[in-house]
C-alpha cells in the first residue's frame, strides 16, 4: 500500500517542490489549498515535471479555520506543514502574518496529533534562529539558537516564524512525542520556478532582472536551492537522525551584488539591467523615507550572518547545491515564463 502524506500549502514555492519529490518517490500525496480551484492547475503542473497525478488528491484547508483539518488526516502517515505566509514587506499590523503562522501551525499539529500520524515535518525557517541577536556575533547560528523576538531588529515576519515553531515543539512536548516532529529550517529558497507564478522568492530576483535596482544595497543573505530543500522536508519524514530535532540550512551566503553576478553569468542579455557596484548606506536610508521596501532593509544594511548547516548536509547526504547556481536557476525560470 501506498503511504499517504498530508502535504499543506502544495500550491507554493516549496511546496511544489516538495509534491513532485514526494509524488516522484513512490508516495500518494494529499495537497491543501485554499480554494480546490487551483486544483487543475496544480495538477499540469506536477505533470508537466514528470509525477505521477494519479497518486495527487487535494483538500481545502485555511490555516485561520478549522474546518476540513481532521478529515484531511484521515489515512495520512506522514504530515509536511509547509502552508505559512511569506512576505518581503511588513504589514501595518504584524498579527496579518502571526495570527495565520502560529495559529495554522496548531491547527496542523493538533490534527496530526488527533489522527496518531507517524511524523510530522515541519517548514520553519533561519527567521527563527538568527535574529535580533548582538550584531557583533561573528560565530555560525545553529540549531541551538533562537529568535529574539522582543529585539527592535525583530519584525513581523521572524516573529511569526519563531512563535509558529515554538508552538509546535510545545505541542508536541505536551503529546510526549517530541521525536515525531522534524523540523526543517531553511534561508533564503530560490532555485528554479515549477510555473509561472515568481512567489516572493522570484519577485526579489525580478527586480534585479528588470532594472529596479541599478544599484545593490549591501545587503548578505545565508541561501539554499529549493531542491535541496525538499529533499531535506522528504528525508526527514522517515529518518531517524532527523528525530526531535531542528535543521539549520543554508548552502553559503550571497550578498544581492554576487546574486547580480551569478544572473549576468547565466543571463548575459540582461547584464545591463544589473547592479555593477553597491550603493552606500547612506543613500539607501534616504531611499528609505520614500521607499517601504528599502526601509524593511535598513536594519539588514552590513550585517553578515553566517549558518552552520552540518546538520541538514548530513541528513541531506551530499553537499548543498551551490548558491550561485540556484540564482542562475531561478533567474532563468523567470525568463523562460516570459516574466523578465
Amino acid at each position: 500500500m501506498t503511504d499517504l502524506v498530508l502535504l499543506t500549502g502544495i500550491s507554493g514555492f516549496l511546496g511544489g517542490h516538495t509534491a513532485l519529490q514526494l509524488l516522484k518517490s513512490g508516495y500518494k500525496v494529499r495537497g491543501s489549498l485554499r480554494s480546490l480551484d487551483r486544483a487543475d492547475e496544480v495538477r499540469d503542473t506536477m505533470q508537466s515535471h514528470g509525477a505521477d497525478t494519479d497518486n495527487l488528491e487535494f483538500v481545502t484547508l485555511d490555516l485561520l479555520s478549522d474546518d476540513g483539518w481532521d478529515d484531511a488526516m484521515k489515512g495520512a502517515r506522514y504530515v509536511q506543514h509547509t502552508a505559512s505566509p511569506f512576505i518581503t514587506r511588513m504589514p501595518a499590523d504584524k498579527m496579518e502574518l502571526i495570527t495565520p503562522a502560529v495559529e495554522g501551525t496548531r491547527r496542523a499539529l493538533d490534527a496530526a496529533l488527533k489522527a496518531d500520524v507517524e511524523h510530522i515535518v515541519l517548514t520553519s525557517s533561519m527567521a527563527a534562529i538568527m535574529y535580533g541577536h548582538e550584531r557583533t556575533r561573528t560565530a555560525p547560528f545553529t540549531e541551538d539558537d533562537w529568535t529574539n523576538i522582543n529585539s527592535p531588529d525583530a519584525n513581523a515576519y521572524t516573529q511569526s516564524k519563531t512563535l509558529a515553531e515554538k508552538k509546535a515543539w510545545e505541542l508536541v512536548e505536551d503529546a510526549g512525542r517530541r521525536d515525531d516532529l522534524r523540523v526543517i529550517n531553511p534561508s533564503f529558497i530560490m532555485g528554479p520556478l515549477l510555473n509561472a507564478d515568481p512567489g516572493t522568492s522570484g519577485a526579489i530576483i525580478l527586480r534585479l532582472l528588470k532594472g529596479e535596482m541599478p544599484a545593490a544595497p549591501r545587503l548578505s543573505f545565508p541561501c539554499v536551492d529549493v531542491r535541496d530543500v525538499a529533499a531535506l522536508h522528504v528525508m526527514a519524514m522517515t529518518s531517524t537522525k532527523a528525530a526531535g530535532r531542528r535543521h539549520a540550512t543554508s548552502a553559503d551566503n550571497l550578498t544581492l551584488l554576487e546574486m547580480a553576478q551569478a544572473l549576468k553569468t547565466q543571463l548575459p542579455a540582461y547584464a545591463k539591467k544589473l547592479p555593477k557596484f553597491e550603493i552606500p548606506d547612506w543613500i539607501v536610508r534616504i531611499a528609505a523615507l520614500f521607499d517601504a521596501d528599502a526601509r524593511g532593509s535598513i536594519a539588514e544594511l552590513g550585517h553578515h550572518r553566517t549558518v552552520d548547516a552540518s546538520l541538514a548536509r548530513a541528513l541531506l547526504g551530499r553537499d548543498f547545491i551551490a548558491p550561485q547556481k540556484a540564482v542562475a536557476a531561478i533567474g532563468q525560470s523567470l525568463v523562460d515564463h516570459n516574466l523578465a
